[in-house]
């Protein structure tokens, strides 16, 4: 995904301006990061171009979550390469992988981690000139910070899409707005926000804790600040993104601080809805179920990560729970909210999972009514505990139980879609139908009800006269295609 457009115009000098193209690849956490990377590149006099044509210098900003996720990266990479501008490689997989990426990319003509952020203008600086930097030797991130969560505040470690005004180069302001460290990319009335970054999990499936480092909550004052500065650039919807949203506050000292802080955001004027994404069962607490359900302006959204549902699987993955733990507290969910939306992802082929552990896996999502599911199967990831362990399944195997819960998920998700039907909805307006759906008038929309986040669930195609991009509309479900609905609004 390419995000790009008209920057501030600097001169050095009598030099032409400089032009850097930034794309984006991953998670809505990096599009954060890209944003903050965008204004300190604007500090630092460098235009934003809208494509790898005619930059000086193309960054990308990779993923290095999985093996799809990092050939993704590669090959955007030579594709930036190929346009003859000079490539510069960031985000996760460069810092994952730093000097070994460097080695086996000369592509790339640097790659830089993310303790260059701070200097990234220094970095294009050295790209455009040709002096080339030894890229970082990978260390486990999670050592830079004290193992107790509250020793960490004032730490100076580097942690993306952290960063605050005073962190811009001689005083200078992004030209899109002076209070926050960010510059918006994209358009559109949704934008991701950034609650806290790493993660003191420590799942044996899972590289991210290594690359991104230990548990770091952003403070409530700047959340806020940052969710006013998204209202005055027309956001209508602030999605909380982070490795684990049920820590946030553990390490300000307040294991309540999203409860708190929950209310205080759908009290920015401007912003409509807050959604909480990426929460963990095992610390999901009564109060933040009431607080998510019952804060009005609040998405009752449950972003799940269950990831399976047989307790011995759990506890190889280093997690906890089981079938009857989750559907107990889906059911605590919906005592408070009947049509809360529910999504989760599932590993597959987990070391050691046999028949009766898939077999428990399929009666838990036929009987969790989820809105959307994602099912992956499970592959060796570098630097995890899961890689060394016993019991791996033959791949023909793995596949063939992804296949068959992805086709059971698409079925029930597309049930629970078609249930829907006949209920009133709250809707924010997104994006102008690109095409008439089952006699849609022209002039419908595209967008998402409270149970659907952007990019991974489905959406609605929403029918009726004087409607405008930004709107938030109740409407009445009339049909629904897959996890898609259309709705009226009357």
């Amino acid at each position: 995904m390419v995000r790009g457009g008209a920057g501030a115009h600097y001169l050095r000098g009598m030099s032409t301006r400089r032009k850097v193209s930034l794309i984006t690849l991953g998670c809505a956490r990096n599009e954060v990061d890209s944003e903050e990377l965008a204004a300190r590149m604007e500090g630092a006099g460098w235009d934003l171009a809208d494509g790898a044509d005619g930059a000086d210098v193309v960054v990308v900003n990779t993923c290095g979550f999985i093996e799809a996720a990092k050939k993704d990266s590669i090959d955007t990479l030579l594709a930036a390469h190929d346009s003859g501008a000079k490539v510069v490689a960031a985000g996760c997989m460069a810092e994952r992988y730093g000097s070994e990426l460097a080695e086996a990319l000369p592509e790339a003509d640097a790659v830089i981690g993310f303790d260059d952020y701070t200097a990234i203008g220094e970095r294009l600086d050295d790209v455009l000139a040709g002096r080339r930097r030894d890229a970082h030797t990978p260390r486990d991130r999670r050592t830079l910070l004290p193992i107790s969560p509250v020793e960490r505040r004032g730490s100076q470690v580097a942690v993306p899409g952290h960063g605050g005004q005073d962190d811009l180069p001689d005083g200078v302001a992004p030209a899109s707005g002076p209070r926050v460290l960010r510059r918006r990319l994209g358009g559109g009335p949704v934008a991701p926000l950034k609650l806290a970054s790493g993660c003191d999990r420590r799942c044996t499936f899972c590289a991210i804790p290594a690359f991104r480092g230990a548990y770091v909550s952003r403070p409530p004052a700047e959340v806020l600040e940052e969710a006013r500065w998204l209202a005055g650039h027309g956001v209508r919807e602030v999605v909380l993104v982070s490795e684990n949203s049920t820590s946030y506050g553990k390490d300000l000292g307040d294991l309540r601080a999203l409860e708190k802080l929950l209310p205080a955001l759908a009290a920015v004027d401007g912003i409509e809805r807050v959604r909480v994404s990426y929460l963990q069962p095992a610390e999901t607490r009564p109060g933040l179920i009431e607080a998510i359900c019952g804060t009005p302006g609040v998405a009752p959204y449950f972003d799940m990560s269950f990831q399976h549902a047989s307790g011995p699987v759990l506890r190889s993955m280093r997690r906890f729970g089981d079938r009857e733990r989750f559907l107990g507290l889906l059911d605590q969910i919906r005592a408070l909210a009947p049509e809360a939306g529910v999504r989760s992802n599932f590993i597959v082929g987990f070391p050691g999972e046999s028949e009766d552990d898939f077999e428990e896996l399929v009666e838990f999502i036929s009987a969790a009514r989820l809105d959307a599911v994602g099912v992956f199967g499970y592959s060796d990831e570098d630097g995890t505990e899961a890689a060394n362990l016993g019991g791996k399944l033959d791949p023909a195997d793995v596949a063939a139980r992804v296949e068959e819960l992805s086709g059971l998920a698409e079925e029930l998700t597309a049930q629970r879609a078609e249930d829907r039907v006949g209920s009133r909805i709250r809707v924010l307006l997104e994006d102008k139908a690109e095409q008439a759906v089952d006699g849609a008038a022209d002039g419908a929309f595209e967008g998402r009800a409270e149970h659907q986040a952007p990019e991974v669930d489905g959406t609605v195609l929403v029918r009726g006269g004087g409607l405008a991009l930004g709107d938030i509309v109740e409407a009445r479900v009339v049909g629904s295609d897959g996890v898609d609905l259309i709705a009226d609004v009357s």
